[in-house]
């Protein structure tokens, strides 16, 4: 046998040499898979896999034996004989107490995963020693790292198991190893304390109390040194072995410490020395040698800190965990201490320079954990006398505005934020004391917006601000750049929110830095002939005045964010400063549309043009930011009969925004220029706005000339803006004085100028005329929404105006029922129109509209739009039927004629094309439309009142329509049948039967509790056909 085992592994070895050589070829590769997989399916052939791992130094053939061992005991352990395990159950730890020093990693490690899953196979019945070597090897000097491997796999797979096992024993193995924490803990604590106390080199002081100035000391500990601080306490010779060793450990705990509840097992002693090795992540660099270097230090830091937010991430904390949780606290003064501290090992270091040394995994986790410190566990201990948030808060915002990198900024920016909003919510619950708590924080927050404003301006961080992206945009449609602003900018609103004056005051002096430089462009524009040239060259002015523009379209965007903080409530106490910024921006708008900046020669155009178009740009959608304080302001001026001021503020920026709108003007100007129009018009809504001359000119541009036609958008925004301005009603001024006569007739004049084209379409049109249509009814589509939810008299002007031009609409519409481009536009038209106006068409051209489409939707029609799915055609039928809904849900007896047709077109026309065809989307409205028809329309089929049916004492109510109505269940009930029967009978039926025989499922109809359910019997189903696949032939199966 020796003689023929020997033999064997020879050739295997050769095999698996052969196997993996360069020169062999694929079809030898399969001849000699086959050969393998034969004989590991042979029976007995673990025996010989034994042989070889204990005989082979070959690394192929090992693995190989190993892959034999995990499949016998995941796939066919019911099957092996009782006698089998048992020896695998003793031969395999002792091969690995063996031969563990001389393997290689990868083969120890998957040795000792077999020797796991045999455990977690049977363990305890069967392997009642499995757990209890695993910690005898632990606690073992020579045999440690070996059982912390172990100890790890068994967390890993014991915890976490796939489908290999049902789900009663999964959670038996849970409860388990939930037994054996607190050994494992106190067991890994002692391992770790161990080796700090061996090798640190000065006598390890506590950390310090960061309440020592204030409260007293904090859990009994004492002020440390500040060279201590420096770092000293730290070991500073730590030896490989040593190091390996407690990395081992903190893997285990980070294990441990992601499904074991917070108990107190947790001990303090375990919370300290995982504290003491996040150190390691904070700086110093290790002696080389035989001792630990910088790299192997920073990989114990940052498992130290995965331990550490494994814990932190826990939310449910139990009452008695407070003191717990305010030793976290502690521990992390002192790291953040370390991490920020000025007074560095080299005395050189910057802190941002330090922070850029440190492991970046390092930094990364810190910032995790302080993110989960703040906003799952700040609101438990804030109000502990103790705790001093302060003092945390100042550190913090040291580590932030020192981060080495954008993103790690953004990130600590991001915590800043959580911290505000926390603050904002306690203060608003507290409103009693509100001030003493803000005056609290003052300091710290002062000095969070004043970094926060350095940091977004070229003047002061050019270098850094230039690598940010402003051309790539990401998932949310912003770039890089918009995305480091926006969030900077929450941060000051969020400030703002609390401290209003502060903010404006420190805000509005840098804002007006640099207002000046942009306000004083106008003295550097030489004029040659009819050119414009501005007279900066010398690169330092251009890079100068680059750094300015840019800061000062950040700060308009800033001013802008902060306009919603001047409203409401706070319109009085605030006017001043409001008055002031709105007075400023109008100047600055006015100043940029009077000398046009963006059409002057400068040098490098590419750099400084786009500047100032921004600029420009940004100041118009500032101002349209107050738009809502404008509006506020009207309202008052109206009582107070002086409008001098408020007029002075519109006429100005309406002289600003008008000449804007030009098909000349860059997009992004001109798109300012037509929304600040748009919110004047619909926002603001001063009764003088369409008298003013360059209103007028708006007017005269649209209704006249037609040969200089804005871009589709800005179209849109201004037509938009015209209209409202002739449709919405003045705030506090009573229906007598609105002019609605007049403001009716001038409306019908802008409408008939802006349809003129298209109401003079030939009949028939030919393709060339498609771009009229679609884009006329994409501007009077945008009209009818903008008044949708407006006072009744609008929406009347509104429809009297259009009303020809529906009607064109509507005698088109058969002429194009082939183009689904121009259908589509055409019944987007006339859904808005139902679901806006359909009270002023009237009950007669309503039916007229609607039997014009149900005559043209034949089932030929429908069947070819439909069966183009995705395609326009599609899209048509589902705006038809959105069309019907809206019809099919108007209250009163108004469009009850209409049912017959509607029903007859959902259930012989529609129903039967998408019935044996996915069409999700059709389907979705048709059912829809039945259900607002069954559900809105009931009288329909039944005459009396609910009431008079109950008193009707069992008398049979006779049905009208019943062959509609029952047509209509039954294709309810049909689509229903598709894809379910009735949940009850499901569970009672098809479950049961299937269930009964290997587990309990409990009927429950919650979505939870019934998918928990489903869940047990998948796995359990799994684990069974796993087990009938494993066992001998001729066995009773499960």
């Amino acid at each position: 046998m020796p003689a023929s085992e020997e033999a064997s592994l020879r050739a295997l070895e050769s095999l698996m040499t052969e196997f993996f050589h360069s020169c062999t070829t694929n079809d030898r590769k399969r001849e000699i898979e086959e050969l393998l997989n034969s004989f590991a399916g042979q029976p007995g052939s673990w025996r010989h896999c034994l042989y070889f791992l204990s005989n082979s130094r070959n690394e192929y053939v090992m693995m190989y034996s190993l892959t034999v061992f995990e499949n016998l005991v995941n796939k066919m352990w019911v099957g092996v004989a009782s006698e089998d395990k048992a020896e695998l159950r003793s031969c395999l730890p002792k091969l690995l107490l063996s031969q563990h020093a001389l393997l290689p990693f990868f083969i120890r490690n998957k040795l000792c995963k077999v020797i796991v899953d045999i455990g977690r196979q049977d363990w305890p019945m069967f392997y009642h020693d499995f757990f209890s070597n695993t910690l005898q090897l632990v606690q073992s000097p020579s045999l440690a790292p070996l059982g912390l491997v172990l100890l790890k796999m068994t967390s890993e797979e014991l915890v976490c198991p796939r489908e290999d096992l049902s789900v009663v024993r999964k959670e038996e193995l849970k409860k388990l190893l939930l037994d054996q924490i607190p050994t494992v803990l106190n067991l890994l604590t002692g391992i770790l304390e161990t080796v700090w106390d061996k090798h640190s080199v000065t006598a390890t002081t506590p950390p310090p109390s960061p309440t020592s100035r204030e409260s007293g000391e904090l859990l009994s500990t004492s002020v440390i040194p500040t060279s201590v601080l420096a770092g000293d306490s730290t070991p500073m010779v730590l030896e490989a072995e040593s190091g390996a060793l407690c990395l081992l450990a903190l893997e285990c705990l980070a294990h441990l410490f992601s499904w074991i509840p917070l108990s107190s097992s947790i001990t303090p002693a375990l919370l300290a020395s995982i504290f003491h090795f996040a150190r390691f992540g904070c700086g110093g660099h290790g002696r080389t040698g035989q001792m630990v270097g910088h790299a192997e230090r920073a990989k114990l830091g940052v498992m130290a800190m995965n331990c550490i937010n494994e814990l932190m991430c826990k939310n449910c904390v139990p009452v008695d965990f407070e003191e717990f949780l305010l030793r976290m606290f502690q521990q992390t003064f002192y790291l953040l201490q370390r991490l920020t501290n000025t007074h560095s090992h080299t005395n050189t270091h910057t802190i941002k320079s330090r922070l850029q040394e440190l492991d970046e995994s390092y930094v990364e986790k810190f910032t995790d954990f302080l993110r989960l410190f703040v906003s799952v566990h700040l609101r438990r201990i804030e109000s502990n006398a103790q705790f001093p948030l302060v003092e945390f808060l100042a550190l913090l915002f040291k580590y932030t505005f020192n981060q080495p990198s954008h993103e790690g900024y953004l990130a600590c920016l991001d915590i800043c934020s959580i911290f505000l909003d926390y603050l904002t919510t306690k203060i608003r619950s507290r409103l009693a004391d509100s001030d003493s708590v803000v005056n609290r924080y003052k300091d710290a927050l002062v000095l969070l917006l004043r970094e926060v404003l350095n940091r977004i301006q070229f003047r002061l961080n050019q270098s850094q601000l230039e690598e940010l992206d402003d051309e790539t945009l990401d998932d949310d449609k912003q770039t890089e750049w918009q995305r480091y602003l926006r969030q900077s900018l929450e941060v000051v609103a969020r400030v703002m929110e609390l401290l209003p004056s502060q903010t404006f005051s420190d805000l509005f002096p840098v804002l007006q830095e640099d207002l000046d430089i942009y306000l004083g462009l106008q003295q550097f524009i030489v004029r040659s002939g009819a050119s414009r040239r501005l007279n900066i060259t010398a690169e330092a002015d251009c890079r100068k005045l680059h750094c300015a523009l840019r800061d000062l379209s950040s700060l308009l965007q800033a001013v802008g964010r902060l306009a919603e903080f001047f409203t409401g409530d706070v319109f009085t106490t605030r006017f001043n400063d409001a008055l002031a910024i709105v007075q400023r921006l109008v100047e600055v708008s006015c100043y940029g549309s009077q000398i046009c900046l963006y059409d002057v020669e400068m040098a490098v155009p590419s750099v400084l043009k786009p500047d100032l178009i921004d600029v420009h740009a940004q100041s118009l959608a500032a101002l349209q930011a107050y738009s809502h304080w404008l509006a506020q302001f009207c309202g008052e001026v109206q009582r107070q009969q002086d409008q001098t001021q408020f007029m002075d503020l519109i006429t100005s920026s309406m002289a600003a925004t008008t000449p804007l709108i030009n098909a000349k003007v860059p997009e992004k100007l001109l798109l300012s220029a037509c929304h600040l129009l748009v919110s004047m018009a619909t926002t603001v809504r001063p009764v003088f706005l369409v008298s003013l001359p360059a209103v007028q000119n708006i007017f005269n541009l649209i209704t006249e000339n037609h040969n200089h036609r804005l871009p589709p958008e800005a179209h849109v925004l201004v037509c938009r803006a015209l209209s409202n301005m002739l449709l919405l009603p003045w705030p506090s001024l009573p229906e007598a004085e609105q002019q609605w006569p007049n403001r009716s007739a001038n409306h019908a004049r802008l409408l008939s100028s802006l349809t003129h084209q298209y109401r003079l379409l030939p009949r028939p049109p030919n393709h060339h005329h498609n771009t009229v249509i679609q884009q006329t009814l994409c501007v009077l589509r945008d009209l009818v929404d903008s008044i949708s939810g407006e006072a009744t008299k609008s929406r009347q002007i509104c429809y009297h105006s259009l009303q020809e031009s529906v009607q064109v609409t509507l005698a088109l519409f058969p002429l194009f029922i082939q183009q689904p481009d121009v259908t589509d536009e055409m019944l987007s038209f006339f859904l808005t129109l139902f679901q806006a106006l359909r009270v002023q068409m009237g009950v007669a051209f309503t039916e007229q509209i609607i039997q014009t489409f149900l005559s043209m939707f034949t089932r030929d029609q429908l069947a070819v739009s439909i069966l183009q799915e995705g395609s326009s055609g599609s899209k048509v039928v589902q705006k038809f039927l959105k069309i019907l809904q809206v019809v099919v849900q108007e209250p009163g007896q108004t469009f009850k004629p209409l049912l017959p047709s509607i029903l007859s077109l959902c259930l012989d026309q529609v129903y039967p094309i998408v019935a044996e065809r996915s069409c999700p989307d059709v389907k979705a409205e048709m059912f829809e439309l039945l259900f607002q028809i069954l559900h809105q329309n009931w009288r329909f089929f039944f005459k009396s009142s609910v009431l008079s049916s109950v008193q009707r004492s069992g008398a049979e109510e006779l049905m009208e329509n019943q062959a509609q109505f029952i047509a209509a269940m039954q294709v309810s009930t049909a689509h229903s049948a598709q894809f379910s029967t009735t949940f009850l009978a499901f569970i009672a039926i098809f479950v049961s039967e299937f269930t009964s025989c290997f587990c309990v499922f409990h009927p429950s109809q919650d979505l939870p509790s019934f998918s928990q359910g489903v869940y047990r019997i998948v796995n359990d189903l799994r684990f069974y056909r796993l087990c009938n696949g494993s066992l001998p032939p001729g066995t009773l199966k499960l």
